[in-house]
Parts: structure tokens; C-alpha cells; sequence
């Protein structure tokens, strides 16, 4: 830990990030459309897709919801982060992907169709995996424990709450893309990118309300949430490489594993950590910091694939 910003750290987990009511509700009904905009774009053949690539859609799972998260619990300890900070990061690490994963691997040339059923996969497994996976990392943190039986936090609850915000938007979205697929494809152009849109003014509006906390402070978690964003576009890129996947699915397995929905993990700390400082700085700069290391990883290989195609025309 950073010997200068020892004193804040000390006072990072006895702080609470001020979120209103009436922002929570919208930013559970974000967190919906996200998730109902993932669904529109998303088909039951995605999932039959996902059967015929079934070694490699088991590689994501188990980097997803085994490696990475097991993988972020190594690296509070080394980093010997606050409980707070360390339940953050736990917390990012068992969300699931978003739909950025979809636009980053487009972006970088990268297989689309694996990244789609990835996350439609990735989403439904979450609904189970993460509250369990938060419980059981939690739990077993030397420090964060201790959080966790004074919230006295139930992975049935939690599993609750996700099963409204995932499972409910999702099956409505998959079932009007079945039954209405020119709707859902008009739809899905609007419905993705607004909900993106808000959940970044959710964001800006409750850093705006918190402005002196978050200059504060957000130097205790800027290293940290570094540090574990590249942890995770890492271990996509090379469990990716160590099972000799192609190049377009290597990219695709770097986003889904790197991207995290930290929006999801937000309204979770606001509804069932009482806004927690040190975990809602690290939900509210990883959705931040994500999208910007995302999506220069994204330009660089698309830049480094055009100027191969540009040598080989030469050629």
C-alpha cells in the first residue's frame, strides 16, 4: 500500500457514498435495459452456437466465474487493500460481462458471434454464480469477512435481486426477439446505447453528489482497479493463447473475461452494502477506467489488423 495515502485508506471503510433513493430505482431499471438490450440482440441459436462450441464457451467459464475471481482475491492480499476496497474488487470480479464485450471485440476485428454467446451464456450463469461466488470469496477474506457478518449479507438474497435485474430483463428481451424479430432488431439499436448512456449520467450525477469524497479518496482505489482491470483483459488473452484458440477468439475471450458489468456491481453495493466506500469507488472507477483500457486494446488490434491486410494487398 501507498505509504502517502495510508490515512485515507484507514477511514476509506468507515465512509458511505450518498445515493438517493429515487437513484437507486433508476439505476436498477438501467441495469434492466442493459440487460433487456443484451437480450434483443441475442438468439436461442446463440445458445445453440454456444453448444457447438462447447470447449471453448467452457474455457470462458471457468476463466470467468473460477479463475478471476479466485485470481482478484490473490491480488487484495498482495496489494493488502482495505476490506471495503477488497470486497469491491471481488464484487466487479464476479459480475458478468456486458454488452461493451460485444462492441469492444467488433471494434477489434474479433470473432462477434463467440462474443455474443458468450455473454448471453455468461449472464445466465451469473445469475446463480455470482451471489455464491461473492458469499464464498467474501467469506474466506481476512478482512472482508468481517464486513459481510455485520451486513449479514444472504447469497438468496442477493441471488434475488439479481434474478430481477438479469433473469426478468433477459427473458422478456430473448422472448420479444423470438416472437417479434424485426421489432427486436429496431429496438435493439436504441435500446442498448441509451441504456449504456444512463447508466454513465447515473454514474456522473452520484460522483457530482459525492465530489468531495471522491476526490478524497479515489486515489486509495486508482492503482488497485488498474492493476485488476489488466489482471483480467490478461487472463482472457491468455487462457485464450494457452488452449491455442484462433486470433478472432482470442480477442472475443479477452473482452469477455476483461469487461466486467461494474454497473451491476454498483447497485449492489448501494442496495445491499449501504453504499460501502471503499467498494462503491471501486464499482464506480472500474466502469469508468474499463471502457477506456477496453477500448484502447480494441483500437490496437484493429490498427495492427489493417495494416496487415494493407501489407498483404501490397504484397
Amino acid at each position: 500500500m501507498i505509504p502517502d495515502l495510508l490515512p485515507l485508506a484507514a477511514d476509506v471503510d468507515s465512509i458511505s457514498i450518498a445515493f438517493e433513493e429515487g437513484s437507486l430505482t433508476t439505476l436498477k431499471i438501467v441495469i434492466g435495459a442493459i440487460l433487456f438490450g443484451i437480450a434483443l440482440d441475442t438468439r436461442l441459436e446463440d445458445f445453440a452456437l454456444a453448444a457447438r462450441r462447447p470447449g471453448t464457451i467452457a474455457i470462458g467459464v471457468v476463466a470467468q466465474f473460477l479463475l478471476l475471481p479466485a485470481l482478484t482475491f490473490g491480488l487484495t492480499l498482495l496489494l493488502d487493500v482495505r476490506s471495503s476496497v477488497a470486497l469491491g474488487m471481488i464484487l466487479v470480479a464476479c459480475c458478468p460481462p456486458g454488452n461493451v464485450s460485444n462492441i469492444l471485440t467488433h471494434r477489434a476485428r474479433g470473432d462477434v458471434a463467440l462474443s455474443v454467446s458468450m455473454t448471453a451464456v455468461g449472464n445466465v450463469l451469473a445469475i446463480f454464480a455470482m451471489p455464491l461466488n461473492v458469499a464464498f470469496w467474501g467469506a474466506l477474506h481476512p478482512t472482508g469477512k468481517a464486513v459481510l457478518e455485520d451486513i449479514e449479507l444472504s447469497a438468496w438474497d442477493m441471488l434475488s435481486e439479481i434474478a430481477l435485474v438479469i433473469g426478468l430483463p433477459f427473458v422478456a428481451g430473448i422472448t420479444i426477439a423470438r416472437l417479434w424479430p424485426v421489432v427486436a432488431a429496431r429496438a435493439g439499436k436504441v435500446v442498448g446505447p441509451v441504456a449504456f448512456l444512463g447508466l454513465g449520467a447515473v454514474i456522473v450525477v452520484g460522483v457530482a453528489n459525492n465530489w468531495s469524497i471522491f476526490l478524497d479518496y479515489i486515489g486509495v482505489v486508482v492503482i488497485a482497479v488498474f492493476l485488476h482491470d489488466a489482471l483480467a483483459l490478461l487472463l482472457g488473452y491468455g487462457i485464450a493463447k494457452a488452449t491455442r484458440l484462433p486470433d478472432s477468439s482470442t480477442r472475443a475471450m479477452t473482452f469477455e473475461v476483461g469487461i466486467r458489468n461494474a454497473g451491476l456491481g454498483l447497485l449492489l453495493v448501494f442496495t445491499y452494502f449501504d453504499g460501502l466506500g471503499g467498494m462503491a469507488l471501486v464499482a464506480a472507477w472500474w466502469g469508468i477506467w474499463d471502457i477506456i483500457a477496453g477500448l484502447a486494446v480494441a483500437q490496437w488490434w484493429r490498427s495492427r489488423t489493417t495494416t496487415r491486410r494493407s501489407q498483404e494487398a501490397a504484397a
